[in-house]
């Protein structure tokens, strides 16, 4: 005779909304990069390209044929961002979609869907993003993330008290060989250690970054003591 499973009922009455702010860093990132992307509730009353990136736009939209203008989606709103100091606002986003012909909505999705895209105010001198996966938490990316939470603010995606610097967590940048790192704008600072890492942090302040890459020296993804194979040239 076959016995019979009980299973219990789920509950289906609602949760009761989160209200209020989040509290922890954990909770921050929870919020405000996958599960919530919300525009910042305070806007520039309106945007428009500099005369030299619109016709920077103007020829990246010419590269696709007719009809496929929305391709050039992703360029022009990264270009909008840089322009107006590392945020996307909704002005700048009404303007791209209205340059490339594409429904506000349909901006909107990617502008929300890409974390590439920061869509409150971020840093004036530099917004770091801490890589925080695998390779780099286990070369020491804690460390760096203790020297933000110092220096800058003890929450990600808040302004430092001088409006000049900003952070966050994300998610693998590529250069797992030369963990731990962070990138600051298109530039990716490698091979770092909390004392590397104000170094970098020191040169942003005073206005004269370090030079991208790794901070020990190292070439490229080289074993940390230098090449170990083709270290002589080819006689040809």
């Amino acid at each position: 005779m076959r016995a019979r499973l009980r299973f219990k009922k789920r509950d289906k009455r609602p949760r009761p909304p989160y209200k209020g702010p989040p509290e922890t860093a954990v909770q921050v990132r929870a919020f405000s990069r996958m599960s919530v992307r919300r525009l910042d509730p305070e806007q520039p009353s309106s945007f428009a390209f500099t005369p030299e990136n619109a016709a920077w736009a103007r020829a990246t939209i010419g590269k696709y044929p007719p009809g496929k203008q929305a391709s050039a989606v992703l360029p022009l709103l990264w270009r909008a961002q840089e322009q107006h100091g590392g945020w996307l606002p909704e002005p700048a986003m009404r303007h791209v979609a209205e340059l490339i012909d594409m429904p506000l909505i349909r901006i909107l999705e990617v502008a929300t869907f890409y974390t590439m895209f920061q869509l409150s105010p971020v840093g004036g001198k530099a917004h770091v993003m801490v890589c925080g996966t695998t390779p780099c938490m286990l070369r020491g990316a804690e460390a760096l993330v203790e020297v933000c939470k110092r220096r800058i603010h003890d929450l990600p995606h808040r302004l430092s008290a001088d409006g000049q610097f900003s952070w966050e967590e994300v998610e693998c940048l590529g250069a797992c060989a030369n963990a731990p790192m962070v990138q600051i704008g298109k530039d990716t600072y490698e091979d770092l250690d909390a004392a590397r890492f104000e170094h970098v942090l020191d040169g942003f302040a005073r206005g004269t970054p370090p030079q991208p890459g790794s901070q020990t020296g190292r070439q490229a993804s080289c074993p940390a003591g230098g090449p170990t194979t083709l270290r002589a040239r080819a006689v040809v």
